[in-house]
């Protein structure tokens, strides 16, 4: 047990390392040439991970601590649980998500029970037979928390699984602490398809459109409120929020480091077009795992852009330069470990990013259906429409429609979510 002498203590060491960590500008991107960033003011945001040992710190005390997380789970370089054990919480177990708990698996990879090496604690999975923690996983658990940055797609697991969360703690009647952070795309930015029911999946749990422009705090309250999860007893649900953060911001404004959310995603840059390009997996088209720059890299062995082409990819906005490339991706153990057409040299195009001031559903979009209709030997998968939420894209495929002239009708998701909006 912690003296209060020794807490006070701890809490000062502790505020001066995260603060000389996190103070920093936030990290360039990983590879340069993809990572420029406007010139635009930055206010440090401070996350809930960092509200939760400044100020409810003593909560915690007598209490055993279960911890839903992976490696976004930082303040400044240190892990939240590494955090936490040293400022002695009870941490009596880890839960792992898609990537792993430490985030050591590819995208798809099944996660299994395990110890994590560095503190000694049992993991259970979350990304394997079980998605949902069963009531044996909770046995040793008086609250859970949940901490993970998510990059704002309908599409990203992260939120399926803190539903599934809310449900077994509900029917264990241990009470979830969400600890906020950014919406990196932004809360302002919505766009995309609504999911149609009969599309539900992991990759599309909620009724909600491509870009949701939510924090997972205000998602939670969401999915609780509109009954999106099961429950008989309502989940015990408190949001950690965030300090300094508004809907306005993306990710480069925030002022924090960009910690990969999933191997594929190194940077800033490849989330933010991910949201248009990633439906490039509901295809046997390479969405450029196995590259340094997955989805901003897509191609075919059978591509075969014309000039055209590309100069109607580069007029989509001053902010991108797209080029025609080849390139052949390899496997890359824990990244892209079994990638499409591996070894084999792919014709396409490669994105680079130099601001943000562009529609990345829509731009993604333009992409997908330029390559795909200059692609002669292609499948489609069902795997395209959990992506979506529809069948609505096959009329851009089939050219019955031009991405030019989408329209998505978002105003009764926008009036929906309001009283579940955590920040102006």
């Amino acid at each position: 047990m912690l003296t209060a002498k020794n807490h006070i203590l701890l809490i000062t060491v502790l505020f001066l390392l995260f603060n000389g960590c996190a103070d920093r500008p936030a990290e360039t991107e990983s590879t340069p040439s993809f990572g420029s960033q406007p010139d635009s003011e930055v206010h440090r945001v401070t996350v809930g991970a960092e509200i939760l040992i400044d100020r409810h710190l003593d909560e915690l005390i007598d209490r055993r601590v279960g911890l839903v997380m992976n490696p976004t789970a930082r303040i400044g370089d240190v892990h939240v649980l590494d955090s936490l054990l040293a400022l002695n919480v009870n941490i009596t177990a880890l839960f792992a998500p898609e990537h792993g708990f430490r985030g050591e698996a590819g995208a798809g990879e099944l996660i299994e029970d395990g110890i994590d090496q560095e503190s000694g604690l049992p993991v259970f999975s979350l990304y394997g037979e079980t998605r949902k923690p069963t009531p044996e996983m909770l046995e040793h658990v008086d609250l859970l928390i949940f901490d993970m940055q998510d990059v704002g797609a309908r599409f990203y697991t992260y939120i399926a699984t803190l539903g599934l969360v809310l449900e077994a703690a509900s029917d264990a009647g241990v009470p979830v602490w969400v600890l906020d952070r950014p919406n990196p795309i932004g809360g302002n930015y919505v766009s995309g398809w609504m999911m149609e029911d009969e599309f539900q999946s992991f990759v599309g749990p909620f009724p909600i459109p491509i870009a949701h422009g939510l924090t997972m705090g205000e998602i939670a309250k969401m999915m609780i409120g509109e009954r999106w999860i099961d429950f008989e007893n309502e989940p015990e649900l408190h949001v950690v929020e965030m300090e300094g953060w508004n809907r306005d911001m993306r990710w480069y404004q925030t002022g924090l480091n960009w910690v990969p959310p999933s191997p594929n995603l190194p940077t800033f840059s490849h989330a933010f077009l991910y949201l248009g390009t990633v439906f490039f997996e509901g295809t046997t088209l390479s969405e450029g795992r196995g590259t340094e720059n997955p989805f901003l890299t897509m191609g075919d062995p059978s591509t075969s852009l014309s000039d055209a082409d590309i100069e109607r990819l580069q007029a989509l906005s001053d902010h991108i330069r797209v080029k025609q490339v080849e390139f052949t991706p390899v496997s890359i153990p824990g990244v892209a470990p079994d990638p499409k057409h591996e070894g084999e040299v792919n014709f396409g195009i490669q994105v680079e990013i130099t601001g943000f001031d562009f529609d990345p559903v829509m731009a993604g979009l333009e992409m997908f259906v330029t390559v795909v209709r200059a692609t002669s030997d292609y499948d489609l998968r069902s795997f395209l429409y959990r992506l979506t939420g529809t069948t609505e894209i096959d009329k851009l495929l089939s050219g019955e429609m031009e991405v030019s002239e989408l329209y998505f009708d978002l105003s009764d998701y926008l009036q929906q979510r309001e009283p579940y909006l955590l920040y102006d």
